[in-house]
């Protein structure tokens, strides 16, 4: 079996895929759909682009209106409504608007007063879904698929890859990680789960042989505001970064999965390490104070 590694840069951050088929040849075409798929998938709901569906969606949303969206949308539409039902409201794909507010590139705190107004048009209660139809009652909203649509795309492009005959390999996007099947060797793919205060560090690495893993932290978009760091997880009740754990790591047969419940984790702050517990899967969780736990930190 050949061995093949492609490495791009999709979603605003670096990727690869690595898999092992019988040439090159091969390797390189099945890895060249997946990143097709993925770049369709950006295109399609990157909240950058002007031309994308979900900026047509939020054109819509701005005046209060509704819009009739396709299958796939709907489908990741349901599974948000899911994640705002089992976070208890702090899953909710219309607090994305919070970003006006919280500009971490000019290095201060937004005032209360912008937040208050921003919270205002936040609310999945606000919005109407009945398949096919989306319906926003208050003019000023957004959604934002931020919270799904990267590891929704690491599972597609692992099942196309599975279904191109490829069984040893795994799928990178920038940390939220897919296997397609253990080494040819049968050995498990090794993966670092990132240290969220030290650079270049790790916690911990995590062997799979199947499954994916994904993570969430306040270390990727983050100020540092006398010696208090603010994060870019933000509480759509209060507008406000959480404050209670620093990096949550989930282990789901889907990456989807692993990816939301790392989030709703993080949002659920200190009743987060109770509430991985009671979801039974994989975990490793580390706070603000330096404290970690977790199955997979027990293990």
């Amino acid at each position: 079996m050949e061995f093949y590694r492609a490495e791009f840069k999709a979603m605003g951050t670096p990727c690869d895929i690595q898999l092992f088929a019988k040439t090159q040849t091969q390797a390189k075409q099945v890895a060249d759909a997946a990143i097709a798929d993925i770049q369709r998938l950006e295109i399609r709901y990157s909240r950058y682009r002007p031309d994308s569906f979900l900026a047509a969606i939020n054109r819509v949303a701005a005046l209060g209106g509704s819009i009739e969206v396709d299958a796939e949308t709907g489908g990741l539409l349901d599974y948000a409504v899911a994640c705002h039902e089992q976070s208890e409201g702090l899953f909710d794909i219309t607090s994305g608007i919070l970003r006006q507010a919280w500009r971490f590139d000019l290095g201060k705190l937004p005032d209360e007063e912008t937040i208050q107004n921003l919270l205002g048009k936040i609310g999945w209660h606000k919005v109407h879904w009945q398949s096919p139809l989306l319906e926003f009652t208050v003019a000023g909203m957004e959604i934002d698929f931020g919270g799904i649509v990267k590891e929704y795309a690491v599972d597609r492009a692992a099942a196309l890859c599975r279904s191109q005959g490829i069984n040893h390999g795994v799928v990178n996007l920038g940390g939220d990680i897919k296997i397609i099947g253990p080494r040819t060797d049968g050995s498990p793919w090794r993966i670092g789960i990132r240290h969220p205060r030290q650079q270049n560090a790790l916690l911990d690495t995590v062997s799979l042989h199947h499954g994916a893993l994904a993570s969430s932290g306040d270390y990727e978009r983050c100020i540092l505001i006398d010696g208090v760091r603010y994060g870019h997880i933000l509480n759509p009740k209060t507008g406000w970064p959480v404050k209670y754990l620093a990096a949550v790591s989930v282990v789901s047969d889907f990456c989807v999965i692993a990816g939301s419940a790392s989030t709703i984790a993080m949002l659920k702050e200190d009743q987060g390490p109770e509430w991985l517990d009671s979801l039974g899967l994989p975990h490793y969780w580390f706070d603000v104070e330096g404290r970690a736990g977790g199955s997979l930190f027990a293990a």
